[in-house]
C-alpha cells in the first residue's frame, strides 16, 4: 500500500459502504474501504438479494402448483428447491462480482480482513494502521438472539443458516413475524413446508399499518401458513420441540427446523466506542439526524479531526439497504461541503411476501397518537383491470393527507404494492397534494390506476 493516509476510510462494504466509496471516488477523494467478509455485506450475501431470488422462485412454484391437477410430491419439491437455491447462489455471485469491480475503480483501495477503529482514531487493518480525514463506520448488523433456552441446538438457525440450507424441512417453526420471518415463511411454504410463525406481539409486522398487516396475515393464512400471535416461546428442547405459551397455557410445536427471526442488532465490535467517546443507544451509534456524524458523549474532549460518521444498520435509524445508500450519499456530500435535496425523512419500505406489503410515511395510529389532523383515503384492487387480468384482486391501498390535502403517507398490500408506494414516495417528497396525484394521467391497464379510485 503506497499511502497509509486517505481522505476517507470506510469500515464495511455493504450497500452503505460501497456506495460511499464509489461516490467519494467520483468526487476525487482518496478512499480506503475495509471488509472482513464478502463484498456487498449482509444485504447482498445473506439478506435482501438471496431472499428476493428465492421469493421469485417460490412464486413460480406456487403458480406451477396452481396449474397442475395433482400436488407435487416431496421429491419433486426438494428438486425444485435445490434449483432455486442454486440460482440464488448464482445471482449473489454475479452481483458480488459487480461490487468487487466497483471497489477496484481508480481512487479506491480495498483492504481485505478485519478493521478496528481504535481510540486514537486510527484504523488497524491486516495491512497496518491507517489514518484519514474522515472515517465512515458502515459495519451493519447481525441477527438478534432472544434469551430462549435451546437456541444452540442443531437445526435452530438464523436467516443466514436458513438461506444456506440444502434440505427442505417438512415442518418449519419461525420465531418472529417481522419482515425476515414473513418473507421466509412465504418461501418455504411455497415449496411444500408446513410453516408455523410464532409472534409475541398481537399482530405481525408491528411497525406497519395495522389494516395492512392484518390483511397480509389473513392472506398468508389462506395459503396454509399458521400463525400463533400474542405467544411467547418458552424453550426449545431436543428433537426441536418448541414450547410456546399463550394466555397462560403451554403447547408444543414440533419442527424439523427452527428459524429465529427476532430482528437485528448493530455490529459495534469493530469500534472502540468508549475510547472514542462515541455515544450509543439500544439501536446503535448516536448520530446527527442530518449529517450522520457521530454524537460524542457529553463533556467528551475530542479532536476536530478526523470527522467520524456512521451509516446504515449500525446507527439504527432505519435498517434498510436503500436507507444506508441514501445516508452514504448524504455523508459524502457533507464531506464535500455540498447540500443536497434528499428527503431522508421520506423513506419507503416493502415486504416481499405474497402478496407484497409496502409503506411510506406515518400510520394513522401514529398520527392519532400525536394529535395531528389527517384524512384517510382507501382503494381496493377488486375493480382494477390489471389486477383482474393477473388474477390478484385482493388488496388495499391507504393514502393519508393532512387537513390541507398534502400527501403524508401511503400503506399498501396487494400485487406490486412496492411500486405503488414508490410512486407515492415521489409525491410526498415533493410536497404534493392528493389533487395533484389524482390529476396525473396513469397508464392503462396498470395496477397503479387503483390510486385514481381513492375515496
Amino acid at each position: 500500500m503506497d499511502s497509509k493516509h486517505f481522505d476517507v476510510i470506510i469500515i464495511g462494504s455493504g450497500p452503505g459502504g460501497y456506495q460511499a466509496a464509489a461516490h467519494a471516488a467520483r468526487e476525487g477523494l482518496s478512499v480506503c474501504i475495509a471488509e472482513e467478509s464478502e463484498a456487498g455485506g449482509t444485504c447482498l450475501n445473506r439478506g435482501c438479494i438471496p431472499t428476493k431470488a428465492l421469493c421469485h422462485d417460490a412464486e413460480l412454484a406456487r403458480m406451477a402448483a396452481a396449474t397442475t391437477a395433482c400436488t407435487p410430491d416431496a421429491t419433486a419439491m426438494q428438486a425444485r428447491f435445490a434449483e432455486a437455491m442454486s440460482r440464488k447462489a448464482e445471482v449473489v455471485a454475479q452481483l458480488r462480482s459487480g461490487v468487487e469491480s466497483l471497489l477496484a475503480a481508480p481512487g479506491i483501495t480495498l483492504v481485505r480482513g478485519r478493521a478496528q477503529l481504535l481510540a486514537d482514531a486510527t484504523v488497524q487493518t491486516p495491512e497496518g494502521c491507517l489514518t484519514a480525514d474522515n472515517i465512515i463506520i458502515a459495519t451493519g448488523s447481525r441477527s438478534a438472539m432472544p434469551p430462549i433456552a435451546g437456541l444452540d441446538l442443531p437445526g435452530v438457525v438464523t436467516s443466514t443458516g436458513m438461506l444456506d440450507t440444502t434440505t427442505l424441512p417438512s415442518r418449519l417453526c419461525i420465531v418472529g413475524a417481522g419482515v425476515i420471518g414473513l418473507e421466509l415463511a412465504g418461501v418455504f411454504s411455497s415449496f411444500g413446508t408446513k410453516v408455523t410463525v410464532v409472534e409475541f406481539m398481537r399482530e405481525c409486522l408491528s411497525a406497519m399499518d395495522s389494516d395492512i398487516a392484518k390483511r397480509l396475515r389473513k392472506q398468508m393464512e389462506r395459503a396454509g401458513i399458521a400463525f400463533e400471535l400474542g405467544t411467547a416461546v418458552k424453550r426449545i428442547d431436543e428433537g426441536l420441540r418448541v414450547t410456546i405459551e399463550k394466555k397462560g397455557r403451554e403447547a408444543v410445536i414440533e419442527a424439523d427446523m427452527v428459524l429465529v427471526a427476532t430482528g437485528r442488532v448493530p455490529r459495534l465490535d469493530a469500534i472502540d466506542t468508549e475510547g472514542l467517546h462515541i455515544a450509543t443507544h439500544r439501536r446503535g451509534i448516536c448520530v446527527d439526524a442530518t449529517t450522520f456524524e457521530v454524537v460524542r458523549e457529553e463533556g467528551a474532549q475530542t479532536p476536530a479531526s478526523p470527522r467520524i460518521f456512521a451509516i446504515g444498520d449500525v446507527n439504527g435509524c432505519q435498517m434498510l439497504a436503500h436507507a444506508a445508500e441514501a445516508q452514504a450519499r448524504r455523508v459524502v456530500n457533507t464531506i464535500m461541503g455540498r447540500c443536497d435535496g434528499m428527503r431522508l425523512d421520506v423513506m419507503p419500505a416493502a415486504v416481499f411476501t405474497t402478496p407484497e406489503a409496502a409503506c411510506v410515511g406515518p400510520t394513522d395510529e401514529a398520527l392519532k397518537a400525536r394529535g395531528a389532523a389527517f384524512r384517510v383515503y382507501k382503494a381496493t384492487f377488486r375493480a382494477n383491470g390489471r389486477a383482474l387480468c393477473i388474477g390478484q384482486t385482493e388488496g388495499l391501498v391507504k393514502v393519508i393527507t393532512d387537513e390541507h390535502d398534502r400527501l403524508l403517507a401511503c400503506h399498501a398490500v396487494g400485487p406490486h404494492a412496492a411500486s405503488i408506494v414508490q410512486e407515492l414516495t415521489a409525491y410526498i417528497a415533493l410536497g404534493a397534494t392528493l389533487r395533484q396525484l389524482l390529476d396525473t394521467v396513469h397508464i392503462h391497464p396498470t395496477l397503479s390506476e387503483v390510486l385514481l379510485s381513492l375515496a
